[in-house]
């Protein structure tokens, strides 16, 4: 009965729903009969998720995960589980355990894997995984995570992809604005000696790409110091 319920939230997104499966999960999992039992932990691991409680989803879910190694579906529970809690790199390894194609395939798994990798401090992992989508809102929502997240951690130069080509899709000043702090802080870093001298000619062409007033200042700062460093672009 909790399943049939679960199917409804994904279908109409009831809160109701949500409850009421929630409390089946709990009753089946917190029963006598079944509080012991490897399905009596599941279910408890499905209510606690569903109550985004994921310290204690992960404590049901270790108890039994020598009985689901190569279980995609316990899989892709406990890696989500993993990065909620900020163990990305253990949720990157087991994403990457899943061999279910629809799975996979799912928004879901492909947003939890790019941020894995970009909180792993592998940003070109995340971007690639967008390159491959075809182009669909769900593209588009994957490339905001990935702008935002990448921005976040520093990573700039895939920051400043992506938030080009969402400003290319969407006029929105916010892409603008994000696009505009990423080439900033490229360059910031190559003064820095963070970043090759030859990401100048990348901030260079994000920049051009842009139709806003502000571009033209700050390609006579970034020019400039490429023409004393004798930097082409």
């Amino acid at each position: 009965m909790a399943f049939v319920q679960l199917f409804a939230i994904f279908t109409s997104e009831q809160r109701e729903n949500l409850k009421v499966a929630q409390q089946y999960f709990q009753l089946v999992g917190g029963s006598a009969s079944e509080c012991d039992t490897i399905p009596g932990r599941q279910c408890m691991a499905s209510c606690f998720f569903l109550l985004k409680q994921f310290d204690d989803v992960l404590l049901y879910l270790n108890s039994i995960k020598s009985y689901f190694y190569n279980d995609d579906t316990f899989n892709f529970n406990y890696a989500q589980a993993k990065a909620a809690v900020g163990d990305f790199k253990e949720a990157e390894e087991v994403f990457l355990l899943i061999q279910n194609e629809k799975v996979k395939s799912d928004y879901v798994y492909l947003s939890w894997l790019a941020r894995c990798y970009i909180m792993n401090n592998n940003p070109r992992m995340a971007w690639e995984l967008y390159l491959k989508m075809e182009t669909s809102g769900e593209a588009f929502s994957l490339l905001q995570l990935i702008a935002n997240d990448c921005y976040k951690m520093g990573q700039f130069y895939y920051a400043a992809r992506a938030f080009d080509v969402l400003e290319r899709l969407d006029p929105n000043p916010e892409y603008w604005e994000g696009k505009r702090g990423a080439c900033v802080g490229m360059f910031q870093m190559v003064i820095a000696g963070k970043e090759p001298k030859e990401t100048i000619g990348d901030i260079v062409m994000q920049l051009r790409s842009a139709n806003n007033p502000q571009v033209e200042g700050i390609l006579r700062v970034v020019t400039k110091y490429a023409k004393e460093n004798r930097i082409a672009i």
